[in-house]
């Protein structure tokens, strides 16, 4: 950070906040508008934060981004036409910009890392090159996608609509870690377009060219960073669609004869999907999955020893799909209760355990007054939750054996903390359920909006 960023950023977030003020009313009903201003305000608050941070204490992958995405800023000041090749190249290095990707530790192709770098490089031009405006327009970016994550959520069970607003915007890990220059702030938000997409388009069957071209641009986001995000999103996603889709076709006959061709159908796009990632990277082919796991699990172990004591153990692994069922359950206990309390080493990761304190309790809390049967029973018949909760424990256990470290893990863990703990507001919600007039009322408000977005 610099002098400038002391003078050019109150300038730009007065500039955000106007913008959200004159949005407000066309995105929000009477009862989310409360919270449109300040979801905002905790993105904002968390991108700085972690700037201040990390220019402070830790260093790391945000200013190695800021610092690589400089040299593509004054790649624009030499010359207009390099600087946009830099932005648009495939990885192909050409003689005009050759001098500029020497000094681009994360450039090539397929690197994940340089989309960040494009990204921010796009909006260092639009801010002088300021690390605090570029971090507050990632959050802004991230924010957009959070808010349709929220109104979907609300449009789902408007009942909950506070509880939910706590699930996507409130969660101190989420907004800290999803919120600044690093690359989970712009999947978390194309998580969110991709979430309300999926349910304007193949759902309600709304606005459906804009919503293709809208989860479109969501997928080739998350897929130039984490792909892995999509892996664990799609199935219970398409098992979603196929759901609510089943659920509306009144005749039980017809219902029951057009489950399997909804399932097929999905079986298909997901395994035609898979099958094309595993032959463009060898890294998702079925045989090296386990094997690639277990590589980055003892990396990070390592990296773990240095930072004394931030690593953990779930078990052996070796390299295998059958090691990695095995890990399962311990990986899905570690990625959505631990670090514990007496784990903490550092103010970051004991915020990150009481964060998990809470996922714990608030779980068993609900489970003690919902049941076990009827938990089971509300997952497999409301499709919202197969989706919340099927996903929360895929992408659990992919990361829980994976990380190895508690440092990276809440990072890592970000996108399924609000589908999560949605969930189970919405579970919560569906085995206690309001007065019917209470109801009523959200569910036509909350309509009304839907319709106007």
């Amino acid at each position: 950070m610099e002098l400038k960023d002391l003078y050019i950023t109150p300038f730009y977030l007065a500039i955000i906040y106007i913008v959200a003020y004159q949005l407000r009313p066309a995105v929000t009903n009477v009862y989310t508008k409360k919270y449109f201003i300040p979801a905002l305000t905790v993105k904002v608050v968390g991108a700085i934060a972690l700037g201040v941070l990390y220019h402070t204490l830790y260093g790391g992958d945000t200013n190695n981004y800021y610092r690589q995405a400089g040299i593509v800023y004054h790649a624009f000041g030499d010359s207009f036409a390099a600087g946009w090749e830099l932005v648009t190249t495939s990885g192909d290095v050409t003689p005009a910009i050759s001098k500029y990707t020497n000094q681009l530790t994360w450039f090539g192709r397929g690197n994940n890392e340089y989309f960040v770098i494009r990204v921010a490089a796009v909006f260092a031009l639009l801010s002088f090159n300021t690390y605090t405006v570029i971090a507050l327009m990632f959050a802004a970016i991230t924010f957009s996608g959070m808010w349709v994550m929220y109104m979907t959520f609300a449009k789902i069970r408007p009942q909950v609509y506070k509880e939910l607003a706590t699930a996507v915007f409130f969660l101190p890990s989420v907004f800290f870690w999803g919120s600044g220059l690093l690359k989970d702030s712009l999947c978390l938000g194309a998580l969110g377009w991709l979430l309300y997409s999926f349910y304007r388009g193949a759902i309600e069957r709304r606005n459906m060219l804009r919503c293709l071209l809208t989860g479109a641009s969501a997928v080739g986001i998350i897929f130039a960073m984490k792909i892995y995000i999509l892996l664990a999103f799609m199935p219970p996603a398409l098992l979603w669609v196929f759901n609510e889709n089943s659920s509306k076709i009144r005749n039980t006959a017809v219902r029951w004869l057009s489950k399997p061709l909804f399932l097929g159908v999905g079986i298909f796009v997901a395994l035609y999907a898979f099958t094309q990632l595993a032959a463009a990277d060898e890294r998702f082919n079925v045989d090296n999955i386990g094997a690639q796991s277990k590589l980055t699990s003892d990396y990070l172990q390592q990296v773990s020893a240095k930072e004394q004591g931030s690593g953990y153990n779930i078990g052996v692994q070796d390299g295998t799909i059958g090691s990695m069922v095995k890990l399962a359950p311990q990986a899905v206990v570690v990625s959505l209760f631990r670090p514990f309390l007496w784990e903490a080493r550092n103010p970051t990761m004991a915020l990150s355990a009481l964060e998990a304190l809470y996922f714990l309790v608030l779980t068993i809390r609900i489970l003690w007054r919902v049941g076990l049967i009827k938990t089971f029973s509300a997952i497999s018949q409301v499709p919202v939750l197969t989706l919340c909760f099927v996903f929360s424990l895929i992408f659990a256990i992919s990361v829980g054996i994976s990380s190895g470290n508690f440092g990276t893990l809440v990072r890592y863990k970000i996108p399924l903390m609000p589908f999560y703990l949605s969930g189970l507001y919405i579970l919560q919600s569906i085995a206690m359920p309001m007065t019917k007039v209470r109801t009523k009322h959200l569910i036509t408000s909350s309509s009304t909006q839907m319709a106007r977005t």
